[in-house]
Parts: structure tokens; C-alpha cells; sequence
């Protein structure tokens, strides 16, 4: 997968709205909360152009009888993938348009996701930050998701333990 950074599209909260949507009629009466997260829910916050989506759910075990819906809507499903009590999907192949993270209630990654999305609305400059580096490690590895990833990796656990922080204190 090519590793693209833009600057900040305001279409991207349109867009989330619009998928939203979409996952509302699948999740129906099991779905409490639903959340844009990631880069592209940050005002101002250059991101790869992928629509990070967080619905929140009563049973997460409910979700997978969901999947097939989910398929139908054009989704890849991947099970936990590396997170355990998540069911994660995603849409779009190799030009991915939308990753899907669905928690159950209380979970303590849906509440880290919210803090970390939170802390980089209210400190621009900590976003202005992680969108250099961002852009940044795209150009140094426009091949490279996984390196892309890994060059990432020290910075978010530092700002996620600060938003936590952050969210504790408020």
C-alpha cells in the first residue's frame, strides 16, 4: 500500500457523516455511540486520505453476526486484528477509503482512541506536530506502510499518555 499524506480536506467530516450513515442501518439497536477518530477527525491535521470510523456497541460479540452486512457495504472484515475485544474493518483494497473499529462499551482503546483525537483538537500545536512527522515519514517510506507505521509508533504512546492524562484532569 502506498503511503499518502495530504494536507487536511474539510470534506473529510462530510464524509464520516455519509458512512455513518451507512453503518447506523447495520448496527441498528446495538450501536450507542459512533465516532470519527484518527487524523482526518482533526481539524487542520494533514492525514492520509482514510476515514477512521469508531461505533461503540452494547456487545461486541453481537458485531459478528453483523459481518455480512458489513461485506455488503463493501468491507473487508478482519476480526480483532491485534486488538483484542475490537472487530476492525476495512474498505477500498489497496485505495483504502474507510477503516471501521468497533468497541464494546467501557472499552478502554475506545477511550484512549477519543482522548488521543481529543488532546490533538484542543493543542493545534501538538497536531501540527504529528502531521510533520507524518508527512514527514510518508516521503521517507512512500513504500513502506509498515515503517510508516513503526516511525509513528513512539510518538502516539507518548501524546496518548499525555491526552490521558489530559482527559483525567478535565
Amino acid at each position: 500500500m502506498k503511503v499518502v499524506v495530504t494536507e487536511y480536506n474539510p470534506q473529510w467530516p462530510a464524509l464520516f457523516e455519509a458512512e455513518a450513515a451507512h453503518l447506523r442501518r447495520v448496527f441498528g439497536s446495538e450501536l450507542l455511540q459512533i465516532h470519527h477518530i484518527g487524523s482526518t477527525s482533526v481539524p487542520g491535521l494533514q492525514a492520509k486520505p482514510i476515514i477512521d470510523i469508531m461505533p461503540v456497541v452494547a456487545d461486541i460479540r453481537a458485531v459478528d453476526k453483523l459481518t455480512e452486512k458489513m461485506v455488503e457495504l463493501g468491507y473487508e472484515a478482519l476480526g480483532e486484528y491485534g486488538i483484542p475485544g475490537r472487530r476492525y474493518f476495512r474498505k477500498g483494497g489497496e485505495n483504502r477509503t474507510h477503516h471501521v473499529h468497533v468497541f464494546e462499551v467501557g472499552s478502554a482503546d475506545a477511550q484512549r482512541h477519543l482522548a488521543f483525537r481529543d488532546f490533538l483538537r484542543a493543542h493545534p500545536d501538538e497536531a501540527t506536530r504529528y502531521g510533520d512527522l507524518k508527512a514527514s515519514l510518508a516521503r521517507q517510506y512512500p513504500d513502506n506502510i509498515e515503517a510508516y507505521m513503526d516511525g509513528k509508533q513512539e510518538y502516539i504512546q507518548r501524546v496518548e499518555g499525555e491526552a490521558l492524562g489530559w482527559v483525567s484532569r478535565s
